[in-house]
């Protein structure tokens, strides 16, 4: 019996059993299902399916793997992702014969001291402590885990397993919100792609709708380069609808800097896919005198369009507004400037469009694996031109359905931040789960 109401014990010590899995042989027929890293994510879920392989019956009946199991990845990793993560195994979620890949470690939880939930949670709260950097090990260019090492590392766990089951309920509680606002807005962002290509082969009409498609309504449309748009529309390149289209320099590297001070100076990775930018990527800096200067050519205005012309991948953008302030950019940004007939916004919108990005990646030049547009082929981009009212409608439509998938976003961002927070009170202790039960249990 338990004198504290929290104990200390080694991974090992939580563990009935544990070992190394299977990859198998070829299927001829297969037997089993092999979990590999790719079928795994960071928050301990198994989120593939695995592939089929056979396994000798022997193998099979010692390493298959049972409900409340946990996946210990043993290698693998990358420079930015330490080896170690971990994945639950749940046999209602996984009916079929499975086993854990050769590059994993299976662990079976002693239900005596420890709750498989419990324990996985606690397992994946260490995986982002800096101590599973010392369990690291680099051989041939592969990283393992220091397995025997890691076994005897300690962990502090509540003793009553009704303590650590709240726990693990609480968590889980808040892996089910997250999970469904990440479905919400996988939803969201697949009606959004087809709402846009609506939008851009459809457009709406004076009544605010969209126009029936053209097999429906023949006589609302013409057919063009782009294939049929509605009468009233054209296709003209963007050249036509832009007073400028350049690009930016980079000056020398003593000309440019990092910090708060100076004119910022905008890479690719400051671009993003939706348009906003992203100032928490690095940012560089210029003098007034080399924006003025060297940089005078590409000095953006509010209004201003930027996308990448090199890559992979392409299709990041950005959009220069009044709040953005002075901004410069480099050889990899083109700039585009909308005349008083192409709305900025709406033009953002067509750049993102698949239409337009398969136009210009079918044309870019691809050398030692690097994509590169070049200004020509941006002034040549065919561009939909019809009324900036109609511009204009298609832009509130997609900034309607752009603020339902922000909100959602930005509900997730707030659960990972609470889960993260709560993982860190909970697993250590340092807030007690009873009163908690009762909001998660509501």
């Amino acid at each position: 019996m338990c004198e504290r109401s929290w104990d200390n014990k080694t991974i090992g010590q939580c563990l009935s059993d544990r070992f190394s899995g299977e990859w198998g042989g070829e299927p001829c027929p297969g037997n089993s299902r092999v979990l590999r890293a790719t079928d795994i994510d960071d928050d301990g879920h198994i989120v593939g399916s695995g592939v089929l392989r056979r396994l000798p019956i022997g193998k099979l009946t010692l390493k298959c793997l049972l409900n409340g199991d946990i996946l210990l990845e043993g290698s693998g990793g990358g420079p930015d992702k330490p080896v170690g993560r971990v994945a639950f195994f749940d046999a209602l979620q996984h009916p079929e014969v499975a086993v854990c890949s050769n590059f994993f470690k299976t662990l079976r939880p002693n239900l005596i001291f420890v709750e498989p939930r419990f324990l996985l949670h606690k397992l994946s709260w260490f995986y982002r402590q800096p101590i599973l950097l010392t369990f690291q090990q680099q051989t041939t260019g592969i990283i393992n885990l220091k397995f025997e090492e890691y076994l005897e590392a300690f962990i502090d766990l509540p003793c009553d397993l009704k303590e650590q089951r709240g726990i693990a309920l609480v968590l889980d509680t808040l892996d089910t919100a997250i999970h469904e606002t990440e479905s919400i807005i996988a939803k969201l962002k697949a009606i959004k792609q087809g709402l846009l290509h609506d939008l851009l082969t459809r457009g709406i009409n004076a009544n605010g709708e969209l126009r029936p498609p053209q097999s429906e309504a023949p006589h609302l449309y013409k057919e063009s380069p782009l294939g049929w748009i509605p009468k009233g529309w054209d296709v003209a390149p963007t050249t036509t609808r832009c007073t400028l289209i350049t690009k930016g320099a980079t000056p020398s590297t003593h000309k440019m800097w990092q910090g708060s001070e100076g004119i910022r100076f905008l890479r690719v990775d400051n671009l993003s896919f939706d348009g906003r930018f992203d100032l928490n990527a690095s940012t560089f800096r210029v003098s007034a005198a080399t924006h003025n200067g060297f940089l005078a050519r590409s000095k953006c205005q509010p209004g201003d369009v930027l996308t990448n012309i090199v890559g992979p991948p392409l299709g990041k953008l950005g959009l220069v507004t009044e709040e953005s302030g002075e901004i410069n950019i480099n050889q990899a940004v083109a700039l585009f400037r909308p005349t008083e007939k192409l709305l900025s916004r709406f033009f953002l919108i067509w750049l993102s469009s698949e239409i337009s990005q398969a136009w210009l990646k079918k044309r870019a030049k691809q050398t030692s694996g690097q994509v590169n547009l070049t200004l020509a082929l941006c002034q040549e981009l065919p561009l939909l031109c019809m009324a900036t009212v109609e511009q204009q409608a298609i832009v509130d439509m997609v900034h309607t359905a752009q603020m339902r998938i922000n909100f959602e976003e930005d509900q997730l961002g707030k659960l990972h931040f609470e889960k993260s927070g709560l993982m860190d009170d909970l697993l250590t202790g340092r807030v007690r789960v009873t009163p908690l039960l009762t909001d998660a249990l509501s």
